[in-house]
This record gives C-alpha cells, structure tokens and sequence, in this order.
C-alpha cells in the first residue's frame, strides 16, 4: 500500500513536470525553434512575438531569451526565439553570420523583435523578413540591428544592407535608415568606459511606452544619431553620457550631452505596396543592459504598444526575471562556446 501510493506521487509529479514546466520555461520539439508558451489568461494571449538574435559583441542571444521568457510568463505572448546557428555543429555560434534557422515563423509573427548585427543570409531566409516588412507588420529593433545586414550588393536582398545606396533613394542604407530610423554612424560615448543613463523626453514622458521607465541605465555606450531622425520619428528617450561604468557616475561635461542623443524613439515605414509598419528603435540592447529594470519596461511596453494593446499597459509593468540570468561580458569572441538552443530551456 505504501508503495503504491509513494508510486501514485511520483506519477502526480511526473505529470507536473511534463505540462507545466513547457508553458513556463519553453519546449523544444526536433525540428522546431526554441519557443516559450504564453502564461494562460493575459493580455498578450494569441499574440506571437519573434525574437532574432545575431550579433558577435554585446550577447544578443542572451538578451532575447530573457525579454522571451518575461514576455510569455509575466504578460502571455507566445515567443518564438531564433540563433545563428553553426550548420556543422548546431550550436549557438553568433560569429556565423550566415544562418539563422526557422525564419518561417515570421509568416504568422504579430511582432518581430531584432537583435542583429552585421547579417549576410542567404536569400531563402532573407525573403522571410522581406515578406513580414511587405505586409507592414511591427518591429522593434535593439543596439545593433542598426546595421542589421551587410550583404553584398549583387545580392537580391542587397537593399537591406546598412550601407545600401542606389539612384532611387528608397532603401538608402538599408534596413537600419529605412525601416528603425538610423544607420551605424559611430560611437557617441567611449565604448566600454562611458555608459549610458536613459532620461525620458519631457515632452513625451506621457507616452505608454515610457510609462514607469524612471530608471534606464546600460553598460552599452551611446550610438551616435544623425538628428533630427527621420519622418516621422518621435524620440522618446534620450542618452546621457556617463563618466564611468556605473549607475551612479555623474555626466560627461561638454559636447556629448549637448545635445543628447535619441537612444529610443518610434516611427513608421511605408512598404513598396503601400503599407504602414510602426517600429519602436533602441539603442540600447545588450544582455548585460537587461539587468537594467528600466529598459525591460521600455522594451516589454514596447511590445505591448506594437501589438495594439497600448491601452492595458500598467503603470508599472510586471519585468521579473525569468529563470537564471547570469550574462556575460560584451566582447568579441566572449561569447558561451558549445551552447544550444536546448541549453536555454530551464536553466
């Protein structure tokens, strides 16, 4: 009797792990992308967020598992997250920038979000981020997507790329002027010893995104902005220049806080058919700038305000961390060698 009951518990268990654990942590399924099921019975339920990371220098790969995790577990998104892949090994490799696996998702994606530097995909996967731009659907763009794409300009998608230019002017430099706003012009700050404190624009600080994001602070310096920003642009928060690498260090006198520069602002973008696409761009964007309270409210509001669910954004929305969030450094080549995407499951 003992026995069966110590058995019957165990099975209770089992089936505790087996159902609850995926729609918390995610499932990975042979064949299909690393996803995270949306807790039941909130705001962002039926709504599918795409999360793409490629960069080789600020750990997009964390970043976006965690905004994924936060977004599904705290507001109900289904996320769906995607890696450069080494097609030899299948591992995370962020160097490879050639492959990004599983981008057929975007097909029935609601928001896409990029985290991507530097990108030359092939055309097959190419053609999914321009059939999700065609139909005019939301983006958010984080620190380097900037310069998304570097592709070759015999390529068919070389119009995405960041230094794009042709007689028409309809994609000069590519994917980061045309659709997020802005190209890689430069550092504003000294990389890896000035960061970066977000102050809220006065005039926008009624704005949902913004809403409760008093705090922003990233190890991330300040991009440099060509201003004003393009169309109809509207910044929503602007960069101050630290003289160090913590919260508490004051501004940098002079030059580069007059004026300050956009590291967060929305937009749109008009499609070859027509269609209008809204976009919310920031700057910021590296894992370690997540550990920042403020700017998961900015990116998580972001999504909620891409998704057309601007107006059940709290004033201070849920942004816990999800699972463990131990990031490393930004640099070239620090990046976690022989991890997969199975590895982000429950760690």
């Amino acid at each position: 009797m003992i026995k069966y009951k110590r058995m019957r518990k165990l099975f209770y268990q089992l089936i505790i792990v087996l159902v609850f654990v995926p729609i918390f942590f995610g499932e990975l399924v042979p064949g299909e992308p690393l996803q995270y099921k949306g807790t039941p019975n909130l705001p962002g339920n039926g709504k599918q967020v795409v999360l793409v990371s490629g960069d080789e220098e600020y750990r997009s790969e964390e970043a976006v598992v965690q905004l994924g995790r936060i977004l599904a577990k705290h507001h109900g998104f289904d996320c769906t997250i995607l890696f450069a892949i080494n097609p030899e090994t299948g591992e995370i490799d962020p160097v490879c920038t050639t492959n990004i696996p599983y981008l057929h998702v975007l097909k029935t994606a609601d928001v896409l979000v990029v985290n991507l530097r530097f990108r030359n995909l092939p055309d097959e996967q190419m053609q999914y981020f321009d059939e999700y731009l065609r139909r005019g659907k939301p983006v958010l763009g984080m620190r380097t997507s900037t310069h998304a794409f570097r592709i070759p300009k015999e390529r068919m998608f070389a119009r995405y790329s960041f230094d794009y230019h042709d007689n028409t002017g309809n994609w000069e430099q590519g994917f980061g002027r045309k659709i997020l706003g802005e190209t890689w012009i430069d550092h504003h700050g000294h990389h890896g010893y000035e960061a970066t404190r977000g102050m809220i624009v006065a005039e926008n600080k009624t704005h949902p995104i913004v809403r409760g994001c008093e705090d922003i602070f990233g190890l991330t310096d300040v991009y440099r902005i060509r201003l004003p920003l393009p169309g109809d642009s509207m910044p929503l928060v602007l960069g101050q220049v630290l003289a160090g690498m913590k919260p508490t260090d004051q501004p940098v006198a002079g030059s580069k806080n007059d004026p300050m520069m956009p590291i967060a602002w929305i937009k749109t973008y008009k499609t070859e058919d027509n269609k209008t696409g809204n976009v919310f761009t920031t700057t910021m964007g590296s894992s370690q700038d997540l550990e920042s309270e403020g700017l998961r409210r900015l990116l998580v509001n972001a999504v909620y305000w891409l998704s057309g669910l601007e107006s059940v954004i709290l004033e201070r929305t849920n942004v816990g961390i999800v699972g463990n969030y131990e990031t490393l450094p930004m640099g070239f080549g620090k990046h976690k060698k022989g991890r997969k995407p199975e590895n982000f499951i429950q760690d």
